[in-house]
């Protein structure tokens, strides 16, 4: 899994096209550049100046892009200083990025795709949905999950997914041919009460032997989720690639302040998340399951 491929990584100056706000402080921003576009691949990410006060820079997943227009969409949530000065940044204003960062998620011949996002970790998994609609070989499901309101406008679906019937989904998701179900402890309706992995044991229960045989997970997440996704996987004996959050520096391999240990085929060794990641294979980094 792990490459030592830079090649997409440039600065770019960019331009704020579109900024919109969600509750919870979730927003999502939508960058102008054709060179990041065209080059980004799903689950890798951009490195992005927040305000002129802080030299710091910004990790941030790319959720989407629009390679005929040259453009491609953030989604984030205030957490801090940095990603509230982001904020507060209004459209016509430029921010400096680097990126596409990362090695992403890779499609593999498993052609029933298992698309596993939480909260902030959502944004990979709608890239990953965008790279495979068009491809009618493979059938994704995906599962979105969130303890605070989605940051979008959910709707039923017109689909004729699994579960599709009962949950709401993500529209976006719903126009990209994509089945969907949502999953929360909160109690908002239509959407599945319980954590993702319980929709995802659901959906992995109503498969046939031979189903099951071609399922691959995609995941990203808070660590309690990608560790559960994980075990889950192991369960099925189900191959899966998770794309993990870290703090990160530099972002660009220097500074080595987001190492995490992952289990080689020479033992373990110390990999950095920002460019022999994000994605790893789920079980080379979770795999104490006692």
């Amino acid at each position: 899994m792990v490459k030592l491929n830079r090649d997409t990584i440039s600065v770019n100056d960019c331009q704020i096209l579109a900024h919109y706000k969600f509750e919870a402080e979730q927003y999502i921003l939508t960058l102008e550049s054709e060179e990041i576009a065209m080059a980004t691949r799903p689950g890798q990410f951009v490195h992005l100046s927040v305000s002129g006060s802080l030299s710091m820079r910004r990790p941030i997943s790319i959720m989407s892009v629009d390679k005929d227009n040259g453009t491609f969409d953030l989604l984030y949530k205030i957490v801090g200083e940095g990603t509230r000065q982001l904020s507060e940044r209004k459209i016509g204003d430029i921010i400096s990025v680097i990126g596409p960062i990362g090695n992403g998620f890779e499609v593999t011949e498993n052609k029933i795709p298992l698309l596993i996002g939480g909260g902030v970790g959502m944004p990979p998994i709608i890239a990953m949905a965008q790279e495979l609609k068009d491809d009618s070989s493979y059938s994704p499901y995906a599962i979105l999950g969130s303890e605070v309101p989605f940051p979008f406008d959910v709707s039923k679906s017109e689909l004729n997914g699994f579960h599709s019937s009962k949950l709401n989904t993500m529209p976006l998701l719903d126009e990209w041919g994509i089945p969907c179900g949502l999953a929360s402890l909160q109690n908002y309706e239509g959407v599945y009460q319980g954590y993702v992995t319980d929709l995802a044991k659901d959906f992995l229960g109503s498969l046939s032997p031979d189903e099951l045989s071609d399922v691959e997970i995609f995941t990203c997440g808070p660590h309690a989720m990608l560790e559960a996704v994980s075990k889950l996987a192991n369960e099925y004996n189900i191959p899966c690639q998770a794309s993990l959050e870290e703090f990160m520096a530099c972002a660009v391999g220097g500074c080595a302040g987001c190492v995490v240990e992952v289990q080689t085929e020479n033992g373990p060794a110390m990999k950095r998340v920002c460019v022999d990641g994000p994605v790893f294979e789920a079980q080379s980094v979770f795999n104490d399951f006692g």
